[in-house]
């Protein structure tokens, strides 16, 4: 891998939070809900993507992740992320159940992908209500995962079950990050916002699980509180909770990023995410910011071409504290680099000792 930003100073920049999709082209496995397929967002996102339908066709699913790393490729500024898969609802016997699946993305699919390029790391899925879920979260493991990715609201995942303690010991034992949505869902045709209360934390956190909240539970209520003044007291009460400022900059969060930099106490607990591709679609613009950032600057920022060097720079120039952005290699540096470099056996030494 190139090294871009890579000095104890200036440590490399690392998007945690990066989505992948498909239709299921090229024997990928990948599924979309009939809903989805007919609903506005589909054709959003493939534009966002890189990529037409077209072309998926005829390409298969894996152009969608060759074009991010092709883009990613091009960043000045940021060197590497880690590719979501999306696991599919489960039914009452964990099994499969894609009458309530709208996105599948496999594991089997992004891992055998993002092992093409050296920018790109493996981010599993993994429902914790399969039969075979402690099965899946070793191979996730011994297939070099970076961390394991929830969205409770669409997944119908409750991270509260106590039914999930082996789940998440498990998790703990192998050092695994869960990177879970919080707060309100709206990139779905339906989403069970209650799963997503960052309350429902607790229980991972209690057993020791390095728990990451995407977007600081910046959208939405439970309990009759604001989701983001539920999340504040907890990273006093939690060392191994961490968030992500993926999204933050989204039209329809424009003040959630202020919101969240006054709280400075939390701010060694924030890691950098893009929420890719929403980065690449009118839903994202320096321009919303005029107000903040002034007509020119904001101007200047919507020159940058490449959307991970525009969303660095414009979170920058937001507030975003320079140590946020290279966080994630500090805090995983390690064992990322030892999975771009292969080098498996050497971190498992490494968890042994």
């Amino acid at each position: 891998m190139e090294e871009k930003n890579q000095t104890s100073a200036n440590p490399e920049i690392i998007d945690i939070h990066c989505h992948a999709a498909g239709i299921g082209a090229g024997q990928s496995g990948c599924y979309i809900s009939p809903a989805m397929l007919r609903n506005w967002r589909f054709g959003l996102y493939l534009k966002a993507f890189g990529v037409t339908e077209a072309e998926v066709h005829e390409r298969g699913d894996a152009l969608v992740i060759q074009r991010l790393s092709e883009k990613l490729s091009s960043s000045s500024m940021v060197d590497s992320a880690v590719i979501l898969a999306l696991d599919c609802v489960v039914d009452e016997k964990g099994r499969p159940d894609f009458s309530k699946t709208e996105l599948y993305v496999p594991n089997e699919f992004v891992c055998r992908e993002v092992r093409k390029y050296d920018n790109l790391y493996f981010g599993a899925s993994i429902h914790p209500y399969r039969k075979n879920a402690l099965d899946e979260l070793q191979k996730a493991y011994d297939e070099k995962a970076a961390l394991i990715k929830w969205l409770p609201s669409v997944q119908h995942i409750d991270p509260a079950d106590n039914r999930l303690t082996s789940f998440y010991h498990r998790m703990r034992e192998l050092g695994l990050p869960l990177l879970t949505h919080t707060g309100d869902e709206h990139s779905f045709t339906t989403a069970t916002n209650i799963l997503s209360d960052p309350e429902r934390l607790r229980l991972p956190l209690d057993l020791g699980v390095t728990v990451i909240a995407a977007h600081v539970a910046t959208n939405g209520k439970n309990g009759g509180q604001r989701n983001f003044d539920r999340i504040l007291p907890m990273f006093s009460e939690y060392s191994n909770l961490y968030a992500d400022i993926s999204s933050l900059t989204q039209l329809n969060k424009v003040v959630h990023l202020k919101s969240v930099l006054r709280h400075k106490q939390i701010h060694d607990r924030l890691l950098y995410g893009t929420d890719m591709p929403i980065l690449s679609t009118a839903a994202v613009s320096p321009l919303y910011f005029v107000s903040t950032l002034g007509l020119r600057k904001a101007f200047t920022l919507r020159k940058v071409s490449n959307a991970w060097d525009q969303d660095v720079n414009l979170k920058q120039a937001l507030g975003v504290p320079r140590p946020v952005f290279g966080r994630a290699s500090v805090l995983f540096g390690q064992r990322l680099r030892i999975i771009g470099n292969r080098d498996w056996g050497k971190w498992h030494t490494t968890q042994a000792n």
